[in-house]
């Protein structure tokens, strides 16, 4: 049980920090440099989009953000928490309480319904299933899926499964929003309609990153980062509010 006084303590502005940070693979007796010293700061209920060419680096920066792969070089914190320092253990307690992912795919459990899969992420959590139905039906309410809880992914719309999704994302009440090509199995109509649930998501105090290399995506966000040979080339702002 946390301390009162660690209790009080208020969150940390910056959700993500990167500092030089490298990402090297061997692929036989040669090396690929597919991140090359990247320096990032994503704030607290920040909207950032990156983008960049295919092999451009984006693949692996958002890998790593999302504590799927890890860096062979430099310094990343979440949280304030140093991420390099973590073990699988703390890993995957970082991915499962931290961070909510959105995928292009959905990767939902087929044969079961909205519901149980938005609680997938609480049972691993150790929650009791009279919370996990609870913090569930509230996600998909938040999403405007309250009157299809309980059908399947096979019985809903390609724009559907992905506010199941995003659902499934939000129910931990992560820090961050990592999202992969979220628009790239929808049709351009449920796209704008998805892209403006992000915009919500976003009014309503959550952290995005969206990684895309769709422009008018990328315009949704406050800001846009381009990568190209591993480094970033370009970060600014993209007008979205202004």
């Amino acid at each position: 049980m946390q301390s009162l006084a660690t209790q009080s303590m208020p969150e940390p502005l910056e959700v993500i920090r990167l500092e030089n940070v490298q990402r090297r693979y061997e692929m036989g007796t040669t090396f690929v440099d597919a991140l090359r010293g990247i320096n990032l700061v994503v704030e607290r209920n920040e909207y950032l989009a990156i983008m960049g060419a295919s092999g451009s680096g984006k693949s692996t920066l958002m890998n790593i953000v999302g504590c799927l792969d890890t860096a062979t070089g430099g310094e990343f914190w979440l949280n304030g928490l140093p991420v390099c320092e973590m073990g699988d253990r703390e890993l995957a307690r970082a991915r499962n309480r931290e961070i909510g992912f959105v995928f292009q795919t959905f990767n939902l459990l087929p044969r079961v319904s909205a519901l149980a899969n938005v609680e997938v992420p609480l049972i691993y959590a150790g929650l009791k299933r009279k919370q996990r139905v609870e913090r569930a039906q509230h996600a998909l309410e938040t999403v405007g899926l309250a009157d299809r809880m309980l059908h399947r992914p096979s019985e809903m719309s390609g724009g559907q499964r992905q506010r199941v999704a995003i659902a499934r994302a939000l129910v931990t009440e992560p820090s961050l929003l990592l999202a992969d090509e979220p628009t790239g199995n929808l049709d351009s109509t449920t796209g704008v309609e998805i892209m403006a649930l992000f915009d919500e998501l976003q009014a309503a105090g959550n952290t995005l990153i969206v990684v895309t290399h769709e422009q008018h995506v990328a315009e949704h966000s406050e800001r846009i980062v381009w990568l190209s040979d591993g480094e970033i080339v370009s970060d600014t702002n993209s007008g979205a509010n202004s």
